[in-house]
């Protein structure tokens, strides 16, 4: 059996990448799951008696420990992501892999399609040091291939993963609402005006959709712009007679109220402003829950809707958002199809087969080393 240590933000950080890591960590096989080293902006208190130590920002002796630290397990499994690490994009993440001894596998979360000379010098750099490299889905690989040096095999797709909740095809709701989701960390790009602007064009109906959506603001949107953005849209609401007919949830969700939440939706709505997103865990895990997905043509959307689990829109336009969101809920054997379709592609997105897919990749690498003779 090896083992796997882990680098990346963690809980009880909130953001996408600590979630991921606690997710991935949890559905290792027994006996598999190593120590996480934490990156952080400043020194943190100690988190569960998984966490052996933090890579702090801005830190060269951080950066040395934290590659001892990730040396004790067989392989390493870094989060990439220009934001987490301290430095210009992100670059403190290079000095610990140039110093670890153990194979790294560098998980992508981000792949640009113009990067900055700087973000491309960082990237490439990664690339070099790492011993495999994970993608998400088939846009981040083809997108890859074409702008950054990277030998093919030593790229490797694997999906994000998600629970896969097992729920029934969309099946109707008895209440006296329909209930239409978004939920993340909330901040700007996430597109939820022109959700809210879709709402103020949908027809009257009963039952009556309502749109939720439930989320912090992000922790470094909150820090530089307060609650600026969610104050926005809720004068929105006002302004476009909406107010009752769109609620927020401020909270940060536990997994299982979460999967609640998503079990009750009709609908989930993911108007997303960027054109450049090639990983969604959010859209991952509607598609999971069998929920049918109104979405942006974001690239990880439009390859994963591609089955069928729901209807893509253009970017900022309000009218087909609405378009979509009545024919779902207008449309009962519609949503039903796309519910199926969610349900086929559900199987290989659960994090059991994805930690699986990890379990053999670092078994691999560790074979494939060149035994040191005494």
């Amino acid at each position: 059996m090896i083992t796997f240590g882990l680098l990346s933000t963690y809980p009880p950080t909130l953001c996408g990448l600590a979630s991921f890591t606690a997710s991935l960590r949890a559905a290792l096989p027994p006996g598999s799951a190593g120590g996480v080293v934490r990156a952080v902006e400043s020194a943190a208190p100690t988190g569960g008696p998984e966490v052996v130590g933090d890579l702090v920002a801005g830190s060269p002796a951080s950066c040395r420990a934290a590659a001892t630290l990730l040396d004790r397990d067989d392989v390493a499994i870094v989060q990439h992501e220009y934001g987490i690490y301290g430095g210009p994009d992100g670059e403190d993440v290079l000095r610990v892999l140039e110093l670890l001894r153990v194979p790294a596998i560098v998980v992508l979360h981000t792949v640009l399609s113009a990067p900055t000379p700087h973000q491309r010098v960082v990237l490439d750099r990664v690339l070099a040091t790492a011993a495999a490299v994970v993608v998400m889905s088939e846009t981040a690989r083809a997108r890859l291939v074409a702008g950054y040096d990277v030998p093919a095999g030593r790229l490797v797709v694997i999906p994000h993963g998600a629970p896969d909740n097992g729920g029934p095809a969309a099946m109707p709701h008895h209440s006296q609402h329909r209930q239409i989701l978004t939920w993340g960390l909330l901040g700007p790009g996430k597109g939820i005006e022109w959700g809210i602007e879709a709402m103020a064009l949908l027809p009257a109906q009963w039952p009556e959709p309502r749109y939720l959506v439930a989320g912090r603001t992000h922790p470094k949107v909150q820090a530089q712009q307060g609650e600026s953005y969610r104050r926005s849209l809720q004068l929105r609401t006002e302004r476009l007679g909406v107010r009752d007919r769109v609620r927020f949830d401020a909270r940060y969700l536990a997994a299982a109220s979460l999967r609640r939440l998503v079990a009750h939706a009709e609908v989930v709505l993911l108007p997303y402003d960027s054109r450049d997103q090639v990983t969604s865990g959010v859209l991952i895990e509607a598609v999971t829950s069998r929920t049918p997905v109104v979405a942006t043509r974001f690239p990880h959307a439009v390859e994963l809707l591609s089955g069928g689990a729901g209807l893509l829109v253009d970017h900022r336009d309000p009218a087909a958002i609405a378009h979509a969101l009545q024919e779902i809920l207008t449309d009962r054997a519609a949503a039903g199809r796309m519910a199926a379709a969610a349900g086929i592609a559900a199987g290989s997105l659960g994090w059991a087969s994805v930690a699986a897919q990890y379990g053999r990749l670092g078994a691999e690498l560790v074979a494939a080393r060149p035994r040191v003779v005494a």
